[in-house]
């Protein structure tokens, strides 16, 4: 019993170590399919696109701070205000708050209220409609790299996962511009989703395009970030900013042609 005690101790520390090397090796992130490299092109700029405020913190904080870090002006387009509690008004207040931590001025946040997309879980939302505000934007704001759900939503959310489809939709009838490219941040298993920065080395060595990781000093701010958003503080999201690996690491695949 002394000797499977002692073989696990050595296994974990040589886990832990792995980590360590990864983290000194690729903390902050690294891109090798994204066009122009690893700085932004002149006139570049990135378009989050989320279904409800706290999104943006919960699961995309290293997207977004390693991106403002690299210097690549980032806006937000978020689908809802989050009023399934009738909390709206007060979530728009949080959502402009958590962004600012995050490196987003509020001139780049865009908190849309439309009647056919109601937070609500239970609800389809419409991807045409979707589609075209999404390219709306796009357009507008001269966008070149997309961020969004996959086709899992990370928590399953249907509104997380109708985003998803848009994008695909907009992709395959070719009407996203030339050289705009569409990034899906990847859902996992329960277990990985909550063991936080142990796992880095699964996350490191599984399939994909871009990943990013956050600094000690960054995932504070991530935290900062969600404490902005007092209205939804239940103890589960408080449990969350420590044991989320989400808090910490994204992995995004581009999407397929």
């Amino acid at each position: 019993m002394e000797m499977l005690g002692l073989c696990f101790l050595a296994a974990f520390c040589s886990y832990c170590l792995w980590i360590w090397n990864i983290y000194r090796k690729h903390g902050g992130g690294r891109h090798p399919a994204l066009a122009g490299g690893e700085r932004p092109g002149p006139g570049a700029a990135a378009l989050l696109v989320t279904a409800h405020p706290d999104d943006e913190c919960m699961f995309f904080a290293p997207a977004l701070l390693r991106l403002a870090a690299r210097g690549l002006p980032v806006h937000l387009l978020c689908l809802s205000t989050g009023n399934f509690y009738k909390q709206g008004e007060i979530r728009k207040k949080e959502l402009v708050q958590s962004c600012a931590v995050l490196g987003l001025p509020l001139s780049c946040v865009t908190i849309l209220d439309h009647r056919d997309l109601p937070d609500n879980p239970g609800v389809q939302w419409d991807s045409e409609l979707i589609a075209v505000l999404i390219l709306k934007h796009i357009q507008m704001h001269h966008i070149s790299l997309l961020l969004t759900f996959d086709e899992d939503g990370v928590s399953g959310h249907a509104n997380h996962i109708a985003i998803y489809y848009a994008i695909r939709k907009l992709q395959l009838e070719k009407k996203l511009p030339n050289g705009c490219q569409a990034l899906v941040l990847q859902s996992t298993n329960v277990l990985r989703k909550y063991i936080s920065i142990l796992d880095l080395p699964i996350s490191w060595l599984r399939p994909h395009h871009v990943m990013y990781v956050l600094h000690s000093w960054e995932y504070q701010k991530a935290k900062e970030a969600m404490y902005c958003h007092q209205s939804q503080l239940v103890w589960f999201r408080r449990l969350y900013l420590y044991i989320s690996r989400y808090m910490f690491i994204n992995t995004f695949h581009l999407m397929s042609q």
